[in-house]
């Protein structure tokens, strides 16, 4: 086994080693520096200590990216507590199941979220706390309430003169293996799984980005956080590997829409850029395709002399819509429109496709740019080993099995699941299909469970949606299908009911798109059905009588 480093010890330099460098800013609002950082992580392990918080227990987080959040994440880590960090899309119910799934002892909650839960429904908290000024939005224990309100005072007593660097001293795990974060797949009591994530994936994939971007990024380089820190893709490269190398980290605090995301880009200029496909086949789409699908334009690209220039400029234009100072842009989280990255491919655009599972924390595959093939997803990554379940992997689709220092411990309070995902010989089966080329480039060809992607990269279980709507007026039987970035209800009615009714065609398509509006009232923003199709026949089945999905998904 490889030596590895106590991953809270790398914390702990990266602070003292940038103590006076911007650290994370809030796009538009407040910076703080590193020292910043750790004179707030002290406050909150004053604030831990002193209301009975110990070593293990977890504290959950559940609010849109910010510097207050990191912070949190940060402090609770450091502190020796298990991090729960959680979607903020999710329901309110699906937060309450996770808090309560999880044992957790305190919830640090965003401004939204703060006005959505219910304390009621979570009776073993014995706290809430605001994520913008860490105030108190329930409390449940004296400690608790003394601590918060008496903080600046048991800070101005252990620190009498003033909060330096060598004040700085965290928790070290005893333990690489020792469990340091509960990432949940999904919200949904029955279909929600909590991967125990232990110190030396974090360590793994922080190591793992060194070793392929250490070179590119140093102190002070700046970056854009987009993705969901409570996603960990977000978490680890565009949060947890910038914060160790000493960068300046910005959250896109409101909700990042395209327009937020590219005046971001331009003002901040990003070192490296971490995206999900919608927002680089948005940009992509709305500013180069249109200037570039005419007539001349095309004649142009198929001239050999002058295509060559041609496409060097249009690069430079995609460059500059992403800032112009990137070494290159990763892409993952979902599968990436094959016209969009064949387009970036012929200009020779600085991009590639990496792989990844929440089980991995998440990195099992990525390439650099001048070594990607297009298509794929790289080959195994730094610490891990894959290989394709397949008598013949280059030509014969197989499951995608990872093994290595990123592999989750197993599902929290779920030994069945982990047996099933995790063998005997410690290879972690992902339920993608694949196949591998001679060089060790992977190419997904499939899933072979039946999750679906969000366009930023959220998982999807149709499971989850088709349980709400067959309860829904008419509804015979459903699937949810994903179509672009589109999910689709198809639905059977339960056409004995509607003839009893005396319902024509066209009643019945109206109760569906009235079914439409309250399945999404029900769900989470990235779970939304686009549009509602009848399906005349009864779905085709298997023996056991499940519907065979993939005769319907295009």
């Amino acid at each position: 086994m490889e030596q590895i480093p106590s991953f809270n010890a790398l914390i702990e330099k990266s602070i003292i080693d940038h103590w006076d460098l911007d650290a994370l800013t809030d796009y538009k609002g407040a910076t703080l520096q590193y020292h910043d950082v750790a004179r707030k992580i002290e406050k909150l392990h004053i604030m831990f200590e002193n209301s009975g918080v110990v070593k293990g227990d977890k504290i959950a987080l559940c609010g849109r990216n910010s510097a207050n959040w990191a912070v949190a994440f940060l402090a609770t880590l450091t502190y020796g507590a298990i991090a729960v960090p959680i979607l903020h899309e999710f329901m309110p119910e699906q937060i309450h199941n996770i808090v309560n799934h999880s044992d957790a002892k305190l919830l640090f909650v965003g401004d939204v979220v703060a006005t959505q839960v219910d304390a009621t429904k979570m009776p073993s908290l014995e706290g809430i706390i605001y994520i913008p000024d860490y105030s108190l939005v329930v409390s449940r224990t004296d400690k608790l309430t003394y601590a918060r309100e008496h903080l600046n005072e048991m800070f101005g007593i252990k620190f009498p003169k003033y909060f330096r660097k060598e004040h700085v001293h965290y928790y070290k795990e005893g333990n690489p293996d020792e469990m340091c974060a509960i990432n949940y797949t999904s919200g949904t009591t029955g279909f929600s799984k909590g991967v125990m994530i232990p110190y030396r994936a974090f360590w793994g994939n922080a190591d793992f980005a060194e070793h392929v971007l250490g070179k590119q990024l140093k102190p002070e380089d700046k970056v854009i956080s987009i993705l969901p820190m409570a996603h960990m893709y977000g978490m680890a490269f565009e949060f947890i590997f910038e914060f160790l190398k000493g960068c300046h980290i910005y959250y896109l605090t409101r909700v990042p829409s395209p327009a937020i995301i590219a005046e971001a880009f331009g003002n901040i200029k990003p070192k490296i850029i971490i995206s999900v496909p919608l927002v680089i086949e948005k940009i992509v789409r709305k500013k180069i395709f249109p200037k570039i699908q005419n007539n001349r334009m095309r004649l142009l690209l198929n001239m050999p002399v002058i295509s060559k220039k041609v496409r060097e400029k249009i690069c430079e234009q995609v460059t500059n819509a992403f800032g112009g100072n990137f070494y290159e842009i990763i892409i993952g989280g979902a599968a990436f429109n094959q016209e969009v990255e064949m387009f970036m491919h012929r200009i020779g655009f600085r991009y590639t496709v990496g792989y990844g599972a929440t089980e991995c924390a998440p990195i099992i595959c990525y390439a650099d740019y001048k070594d990607f093939v297009p298509g794929s997803c790289g080959r195994a990554a730094v610490h891990m080993k894959v290989k394709i379940d397949s008598p013949d992997p280059e030509n014969i689709p197989g499951e995608i099995l990872a093994k290595g220092t990123n592999v989750m411990l197993g599902y929290y309070k779920n030994e069945e699941d982990t047996k099933r995902t995790i063998d005997e010989d410690g290879w972690y089966h992902t339920g993608d299909l694949g196949l591998m080329d001679g060089d060790g480039n992977v190419f997904i060809k499939g899933r072979s469970k039946t999750m679906l992607l969000g366009a930023s990269g959220q998982n999807i279980y149709p499971e989850e949606i088709e349980d709400k709507l067959n309860s829904l007026a008419l509804v015979n039987e459903s699937i949810i299908i994903q179509e672009g970035d589109k999910l689709i209800g198809l639905v059977h009615p339960d056409y004995d009911g509607a003839k009893q009714l005396n319902l024509n065609p066209e009643d019945i398509k109206n109760i569906m798109e009235q079914n439409r509006v309250e399945l999404n009232a029900m769900i989470p923003a990235y779970n939304k059905i686009a549009e509602m199709r009848i399906q005349e026949e009864e779905f085709e089945k298997t023996p056991k009588k499940s519907i065979k999905r993939y005769l319907y998904q295009k």
